[in-house]
């Protein structure tokens, strides 16, 4: 028990001593992931790699048991040219039951060949197809990124209004949310990448105003887009495909990211009693038991549904890795800003 106070002890002074070294281990994170991320544009002229879904063509769902998927694929590129061919299997005895084959070529374009490669007609009993034109996958997408930019945004604005201070800087985040999507959606026609790093600058200058006017509204804000931009960095170096389902788990991300963070920045600044120290280790207790719940949660439905549903494993790989993102963001990030802006302010022991 003495061997374990002691331990405690040394563990605090050096968190005091050093914690704003993590703050700058954080910086150096975002930093690396937006030049990630800029490499990746340079080379694939996006931010992410798309599906069918928001590039446009088909997903042929043919069912049967025998299927080499690795051959077909070799096979198939050929007259198909890039394609996806994934597996559907059994639950419980992990038994092929389907493959779904996506390629960028028409529905009427794909059927006579694969029917020449299998050997038999393609019927409504023994496959199914799914079409998305270019035109409606590319509108998709781009309502999209403008959900999740009003989202973010005011998300943001709620941070505020919780924490901040001052009638005129709420008018202005107001005013900053809207006109983020609103540019996005005015300049789309231009060029949807011009638009959206635009929208994407729009929203640094809201960080910035953040930090300017309320740091822990700012710890909050920056915590989320880190979840967020290091997840797509993951995500970009997995070589996933996002979907329009996987963009829309971004979206659910954003609502488990900032949960964790109101409720540090709640019980540092508005506790009555306790070190600051002694309010971040209570928040923590609480936090890290939602988190991790969570986590197990979307692991065990991920497992459970990732051989017979690749939408829903997508959308529960995202949220597994924004999750485990969000217990650095939450307790490092935030907690190491908010632990210095309250002992720098004075207004609580640390």
């Amino acid at each position: 028990m003495e061997e374990k106070k002691k331990f405690i002890s040394r563990f605090r002074e050096a968190y005091d001593k050093h914690y704003k070294l993590l703050i700058i281990l954080t910086a150096l994170l975002i930093i690396l992931s937006f030049a990630s991320m800029a490499i990746f544009y340079v080379h694939n002229h996006d931010f992410i790699y798309k599906d069918i879904s928001l590039l446009g063509g088909t997903s042929v769902t043919v069912y049967g048991t025998n299927f080499n998927i690795n051959q077909m694929k070799q096979d198939l590129t050929k007259s198909l040219g890039d394609i996806d061919i994934n597996s559907l299997k059994d639950v419980f005895t992990q038994q092929q039951k389907a493959i779904v084959i996506q390629t960028s070529l028409d529905a009427k374009t794909v059927k006579p060949i694969l029917e020449s490669y299998l050997g038999y007609s393609l019927t409504d009993q023994n496959s199914s197809f799914e079409s998305t034109s270019s035109s409606l996958g590319s509108g998709f997408y781009q309502q999209l990124l403008v959900a999740v930019l009003i989202a973010f945004s005011f998300m943001g604005v709620v941070v505020y209004f919780l924490f901040g201070k001052g009638k005129w800087i709420k008018m202005l985040l107001i005013l900053l949310a809207i006109l983020s999507p609103f540019l996005f959606f005015v300049l789309r026609a231009v060029s949807i990448d011009f638009a959206l790093i635009l929208s994407l600058a729009t929203l640094l200058v809201s960080l910035f105003i953040y930090w300017k006017f309320n740091v822990p509204s700012f710890a909050v804000v920056l915590s989320a887009f880190a979840d967020i931009l290091m997840t797509l960095v993951v995500i970009d170096l997995m070589g996933m495909k996002l979907s329009s389902a996987g963009i829309i788990a971004f979206l659910m991300l954003i609502g488990y990211s900032v949960d964790t963070d109101i409720l540090l920045t709640n019980r540092v600044l508005k506790a009555t009693t306790g070190s600051v120290n002694h309010r971040i280790f209570g928040a923590f207790k609480t936090g890290i038991t939602m988190t991790i719940t969570a986590i197990l949660a979307v692991l065990a439905a991920l497992f459970l549904i990732s051989s017979f549903s690749n939408t829903m494993a997508q959308i529960f790989t995202i949220l597994a890795i924004g999750l485990c993102f969000d217990i650095y963001n939450t307790w490092i990030t935030n907690a190491c800003i908010i632990k210095w802006y309250a002992t720098k302010k004075n207004e609580i022991k640390s």
